[in-house]
């Protein structure tokens, strides 16, 4: 019995250096495939200053760099003071889709915010984010 733990041991360690070397390439390549399906323009925008009570509409686009269409899932604002819209349709290779924001800017003084977006590509959101002032 003793034996085979050692035995058990030894080819653990033999096989250690193996496994070290090869998943983590293979692993980091297929994270980077998926990073790199949507290339967005902006990942952050700051707008500036905007007046108070007039909605604000800031727009993320991107471009599908991959090989297959891919499609928005889910878009999920960080409050309620923000709606949402973006393309509902599959995104072909090459094409261009967008999120849109829209900031109702109604409470004075600075803001941050973001967009969570799921796509169908990866199973790792994108949090998109926005900033600025609003000014009476």
């Amino acid at each position: 019995m003793k034996n085979l733990k050692i035995t058990a041991l030894l080819a653990v360690l033999a096989f250690s250096p193996f496994y070290a070397n090869v998943f983590p390439v293979t692993l980091v390549s297929i994270v980077k495939k998926l990073a790199e399906a949507a290339k967005w323009k902006s990942e952050s925008i700051d707008v500036g200053k905007i007046p108070q009570g007039k909605p604000k509409i800031i727009r993320f686009e991107f471009t599908n760099t991959s090989s297959q269409p891919i499609m928005i899932d889910k878009v999920a604002p960080s409050c309620g003071c923000t709606t949402a819209d973006y393309t509902k349709t599959k995104i072909l290779p090459g094409k261009t889709g967008f999120v849109e924001a829209s900031y109702n800017a109604a409470a004075e003084g600075p803001f941050s915010k973001s967009i969570t977006v799921t796509m169908s590509d990866s199973q790792n959101p994108k949090i998109l984010s926005f900033k600025g002032t609003v000014v009476k």
